[in-house]
């Protein structure tokens, strides 16, 4: 079958990042935002305890929107109409301004460009856990937009994260294509990899590689965002097809 979609990860990969520092860097910066007037300890917790509810999400019935607010609000002594009028300002106006823990280079652009020159159809296929407003800031960062590509996945949007294989199929279906027409390009091994499982081709970027050890899944193809960018524009490899 003819590979005619390309699937980015954003963090990491698109946008050159280690991922815990950065988790570790906003955390901070909306524990800082919520000051005084809340205990900040409490609600990070929430915030986490309520991540974990997503990743562990099997109901496809709910967006993983619903799951963190209501994981959330189960243990949240505060009212939803209290806290997340916060929770937007905070990705407004806080976040976008975050781009200091990333490490954004000129690649990602060209990248999704050549990708776009030889007629493939490209999505970001970042892992839904932040709201769009977090996702597109990132995109802005690495001077793209939602418009550049078919699909961005939201966490308003989307009903599984990664690494459920019902994440890659989700996206497959939106973009109505088949698994088997598609290449996953991303930087780690678990979380992007595991696309190999319900068919899809793998393109793994090592330029800030992650990898837990466990579970390890064949790759089609690896190297650096500047190999990518190389075998994409010469057809080489898995764009040879």
């Amino acid at each position: 079958m003819k590979l005619s979609t390309i699937l980015f990860d954003l963090d990491g990969t698109l946008l050159e990042m280690k991922t815990d520092p950065f988790v570790q860097g906003y955390l901070q910066e909306l524990g800082q935002y919520l000051g005084d007037r809340y205990d900040s300890k409490m609600i990070l917790g929430l915030i986490w305890d309520a991540t974990k509810q997503m990743i562990m999400n099997q109901d496809a019935d709910k967006t993983n929107e619903q799951v963190f607010i209501e994981a959330f609000m189960a243990r949240s002594p505060w009212p939803k109409e209290e806290l997340w009028p916060l929770f937007d300002s905070f990705y407004r106006d806080v976040f976008p301004k975050l781009s200091h823990l990333t490490h954004p280079s000129p690649w990602a652009k060209k990248v999704v460009t050549a990708a776009k020159v030889q007629g493939y159809r490209v999505a970001v296929a970042t892992n839904p856990v932040f709201p769009r407003d977090a996702i597109h800031s990132r995109l802005a960062w690495i001077e793209l937009s939602p418009e550049d590509f078919e699909l961005v996945t939201v966490y308003e949007e989307s009903h599984y994260t990664k690494p459920n294989p019902g994440y890659f199929r989700e996206i497959a279906q939106k973009l109505g294509v088949q698994p088997e027409e598609c290449i996953m390009v991303g930087n780690h091994m678990q979380e992007d990899m595991v696309a190999g499982q319900v068919g899809m081709k793998t393109f793994l970027v090592t330029n800030w590689l992650e990898d837990r050890g466990e579970p390890q899944y064949e790759v089609d193809q690896r190297g650096t965002l500047a190999e990518l960018h190389e075998a994409i524009v010469n057809r080489t490899g898995l764009f040879a097809q």
